[in-house]
């Protein structure tokens, strides 16, 4: 475990952002630069943060790890499985150089966030710097009930326009004692309906995926509960469980391997099948549903949103101009107020997100 002090390194971090912010320097926050292709085209003078690495705390017994957001992911997930123990929102690196940062200021979650919780749901706290160059420090070590906003949340997802991450407090839990999954042949309607239909059920379902015709069913838990599922539910046992959804997690499955433009739809998981051209792969329970191939994006979002979703361009064509569902006025009003109070010079990560901040 790194417990080296980065006391002056956060420093160093700060004066930089103050600096720019003092001469209206646009910066581009990168780790290990392995989410580059998500979101809008990076802009400014690039500042690194994958110096800032090592867990700062960690106490198996209280199911908590403090980490720098430069950390490799996968170091994190090697201290985590020493002690059996796992980030339960299993999150995708997309590369060797995924770090931990990167991680939440995506708010990427894998194959468990349906059954588990997304990424957000983890974050107990963080240390950030934002547009002004002031370290500021957000919840903590303990899950509990407070009043005001969650700003450690709120960097979730914000892909680095309301401030640089420095630090992350995660809750973690225990890796399942046992595990399998199961493979049944399947249309996509009947897919869903099985997906949906098994989440009403008390199995201990902890990962879906519906691709070539085939519904996957991951069971995680105790033996015995697996065991049952098991025997319970049938189908075809899948002999490579973790190379399977390995694949799914970092995309290396062929489906994703295609230059095509890639589409990330979420939906109300009671959602049909949609009418739409281009291989498909549902996840998430049917909530999450990954299209591939050239779109009419207007279409393709309003009917998202008719679902109670929407779409976002994760991998691109030619473009990554219109990367995200656009706002609704409200939202982009409220977008804005959060951009001016966190980064009111408008620095850090410019545009990567909407245009407009």
């Amino acid at each position: 475990m790194d417990n080296t002090d980065n006391t002056d390194h956060s420093q160093q971090l700060a004066e930089q952002i103050a600096e720019a912010a003092a001469s209206g320097r646009a910066l581009c926050i990168q780790g290990g630069n392995s989410k580059a292709f998500y979101g809008r085209l990076p802009q400014g003078e690039p500042l690194s943060v994958a110096a800032h690495r090592g867990v700062v705390s960690y106490d198996p017994t209280e199911l908590v790890i403090t980490a720098r957001a430069g950390t490799p992911l996968k170091e994190l997930v090697a201290t985590l499985r020493a002690e059996n123990q796992m980030l339960p929102f299993e999150p995708p690196g997309y590369g060797e150089n995924a770090t931990l940062g990167g991680s939440i200021a995506c708010n990427f979650s894998g194959p468990r966030r349906a059954y588990a919780g997304a990424a957000r749901d983890f974050v107990l706290g963080t240390r950030v710097i934002n547009g002004r160059g002031e370290q500021l420090r957000f919840g903590g070590e303990v899950m509990k009930n407070v009043a005001g906003y969650d700003a450690s949340r709120l960097m979730c997802g914000a892909l680095g326009t309301l401030g640089l991450i420095l630090e992350v407090s995660l809750k973690v839990l225990p890796l399942p004692e046992a595990q399998a999954s199961l493979v049944f042949e399947l249309d996509p309607a009947s897919a869903l309906a099985r997906m949906q239909a098994l989440a009403r059920q008390p199995w201990p379902l902890s990962a879906s995926c519906y691709l070539d015709g085939r519904l996957h069913l991951r069971l995680s838990g105790t033996a015995g509960g697996v065991s049952a599922a098991r025997q319970k539910l049938g189908g075809e046992l899948l002999a490579d469980d973790e190379g399977f959804w390995a694949a799914i997690r970092e995309h290396h499955d062929g489906f994703f391997a295609e230059p095509a433009p890639l589409w990330r739809i979420s939906l109300d998981a009671a959602a049909p099948p949609l009418p739409l051209a281009g291989e498909s792969i549902y996840e998430w329970g049917g909530a999450l549903r990954w299209l591939r191939g050239e779109q009419d994006m207007q279409a393709l979002r309003a009917l998202a949103q008719q679902y109670g979703g929407h779409a976002t361009l994760f991998r691109h064509g030619a473009s990554r101009e219109h990367v995200f569902q656009p706002l609704s006025p409200g939202l982009l009003a409220l977008h804005r107020q959060l951009k001016q109070a966190f980064d009111p010079v408008g620095i850090l990560n410019p545009g990567r997100l909407y245009s407009e901040f």
